[in-house]
């Protein structure tokens, strides 16, 4: 029995990774935050729950190993991450067309329904803020895309239609308060 060889789509894991200033300092933030504080107390604690005797049956020994497993593995998962992520710290030469960091306008041809969001990387994602992935159906149907462009969504068997309002780009950049990176 033999393998097909892997098809040329690149997968999620290759994909070059970018993400915002203010993005970036979110991840080094819960870096420093998880090696200097967090690991330290949770340490502390295995070591007191230890000093206790029987470990098999020491439910704060078991879940504290339990808990310094998941942080040094979020750890690990984040100094690769910032060794791997690109950070954007300028703006397009053309802002007049949609590229990574935009906030965009659009509104839905059918329903008239205004849309508002920020194309972002994927470490940046969130619902709330109207941050979306730039890996995302509608990130890549606008990207490149300029103000009064008409752009289709599919999704399943519907087609949406969306008319492109308006591009800016926030600032890119740490603001005056924040620490360098």
């Amino acid at each position: 029995m033999s393998r097909k060889p892997s098809v040329d789509k690149p997968s999620f894991a290759t994909r070059q990774a970018y993400i915002t200033h203010q993005g970036a300092k979110i991840l080094k933030d819960e870096l420093d935050f998880l090696w200097k504080q967090k690991r330290p107390e949770v340490t502390q604690a295995v070591s007191e729950a230890a000093a206790m005797g029987d470990r098999s049956e020491n439910a704060e020994y078991i879940y504290g190993k339990r808990q310094l497993r998941q942080i040094d593995s979020r750890i690990r998962f984040l100094r690769k991450r910032l060794e791997n992520i690109t950070v954007v710290d300028r703006l397009p030469d053309d802002q007049s067309k949609i590229f990574f960091g935009a906030m965009i306008e659009i509104e839905n041809d059918q329903t008239e329904e205004i849309l508002n969001f920020r194309i972002v990387g994927p470490d940046e994602i969130d619902p709330e803020k109207k941050q979306i992935s730039i890996h995302s159906p509608m990130s890549k149907a606008v990207l490149g895309k300029s103000v009064d462009d008409e752009i289709v969504i599919r999704v399943e068997d519907n087609e949406q239609h969306y008319s492109i309002i308006s591009i800016n780009y926030p600032s890119l950049e740490l603001q005056p308060t924040d620490p360098p990176l």
